[in-house]
């Protein structure tokens, strides 16, 4: 093969790989944010219209890589509740907190809800490790945890209230843990008036606050149903529970992500016989977020959720003792979805993270409205029921699945070949209007580039 006929079919990978760079960077459609209408000071004109017009009012949260909850540069750095008006204006912004989680709108009201928040705190902020919260852990599985978490840094998890038309936030519970990324918790529901279950990833279990004093008032231990040799590192990392709901009957349907499972419980504990999925069998789910349960009366049982690792969301039927797969929804762009909520029209609002978008798809699973928003974790559309209570299951609605086109199938099985966890690694620190097909772009641009270099040394060294 002849040095020129290498330099040339360099030129033309190199050459084309920066093209379709320059394409995406031009014309992909998450250039074109909501983050992208903001000042600098986080300001948007609330008269501009930023989203296409849809039914009731939209609510977002989003993460972000920001340590204070400041703005900063860099993708997905400004972490943001933001609320949109059925004609698509800005209802609600802010941006005071280091991440948003779970959305839930507040019973009786229209426009109010209530979210977690976590803030990242100095360590000059942060109480004694002997002061944090012991909830009722046996003291030798208290100090193999207490001793696992760094104590130069601490978060602050809280729960709280806003009022999306006048602005007014009322602080309702919070609770602070040593650490950073493994002890945020994501998601509480409420039990009642004074009372909330909450989903602890610090201390891998559930448990059930007294918002008015404070005290813990029932737990369940993680360790009573999975081995220490499951999941994600044990105690760093370990179940990583990120989501609790509590469902009509009083039971808690709980997301056990690292164990890629599902689980349902009483004041007994474990239920036998509904958990969902099964570790490491990822045709099941693998590492998901924000499953919904659909009761009965619309069809149910079903639990809808973001299938996070596999890059789909899934709704999983109840048919005798077993779970079976009823609906799924997938395209190229779909890149660790973590939440998906029926609506009661039979619509899905989905929330894709390193897709960078939230979208509704109909029945037929097309898109009819979309934002494109930077990292987004939830979203909710208030007068719809809280999550996905108030739409049908997949089987009552007839929905039909979607898994893209003949190209996004062909981008999707490209997907297989980088493991789950690494593309979305690199996803989550690539600029937001880079895709999957950019990232393809630039490792192909980059490896032609090595790949010539090396070439053209080695040759002058042979010569």
């Amino acid at each position: 093969m002849s040095k020129s006929f290498l330099r040339v079919f360099f030129v033309v990978v190199i050459g084309l790989s920066s093209i379709g760079l320059a394409y995406g960077y031009t014309l992909s459609a998450t250039n074109d944010t909501f983050e992208s209408h903001l000042t600098n000071q986080g300001v948007a004109n609330p008269q501009q219209q930023v989203v296409e017009p849809r039914d009731n009012v939209t609510v977002i949260a989003t993460d972000s890589n920001s340590w204070r909850g400041e703005a900063s540069s860099g993708p997905r750095a400004r972490a943001e509740l933001v609320a949109f008006n059925p004609d698509g204006n800005i209802l609600y912004y802010n941006d005071s907190h280091t991440r948003y989680w779970d959305v839930d709108p507040v019973p009786e009201t229209r426009t109010s809800v209530e979210y977690m928040f976590a803030d990242h705190l100095e360590p000059s902020s942060c109480p004694d490790t002997s002061n944090f919260t012991q909830r009722r852990v046996d003291e030798e599985v208290w100090n193999e945890y207490k001793d696992a978490r760094s104590t130069n840094a601490c978060t602050r998890n809280g729960y709280e209230r806003v009022n999306l038309t006048t602005g007014e936030v009322t602080r309702i519970w919070s609770e602070t843990t040593p650490g950073k990324e493994a002890t945020r918790y994501h998601d509480a529901d409420r039990l009642n008036e004074t009372h909330l279950a909450v989903a602890d990833i610090y201390l891998d279990r559930a448990f059930v606050v007294n918002t008015t004093s404070g005290q813990t008032e029932w737990t369940w231990n993680a360790s009573s149903a999975f081995p220490r040799e499951t999941g994600g590192p044990y105690p760093e990392d370990w179940t990583h529970i990120n989501d609790i709901e509590v469902l009509e009957d009083g039971r808690l349907m709980v997301s056990a992500r690292n164990q890629d499972r599902v689980v349902f419980l009483n004041r007994s504990g474990l239920i036998d016989g509904w958990t969902l999925g099964k570790e490491d069998d990822y045709s099941f789910l693998y590492e998901q977020h924000n499953p919904d349960y659909i009761p009965t009366e619309h069809g149910g049982p079903a639990i809808l959720v973001g299938d996070s690792e596999n890059n789909r969301v899934v709704e999983y039927q109840r048919t005798g003792n077993r779970w079976e797969q009823s609906w799924v929804w997938r395209d190229a762009r779909m890149q660790w979805p973590r939440d998906a909520d029926r609506l009661p029209n039979g619509h899905t609002l989905i929330t894709d993270s390193n897709g960078n978008r939230v979208f509704e798809v109909d029945e037929q699973g097309e898109v009819v409205w979309s934002v494109n928003i930077a990292f987004p974790y939830e979203a909710e559309r208030l007068g719809t029921g809280d999550e996905s209570t108030g739409g049908p299951s997949a089987t009552e609605a007839n929905l039909d699945s979607q898994t893209g086109s003949l190209s996004d199938r062909v981008l999707i099985f490209t997907k297989h070949f980088i493991p789950g966890k690494y593309l979305n690694g690199l996803m989550y620190i690539t600029p937001v209007w880079m895709g999957f097909l950019e990232v393809l772009e630039l490792a192909v641009f980059l490896t032609g580039c090595l790949l010539w270099a090396g070439v053209e040394g080695v040759w002058r060294w042979l010569s």
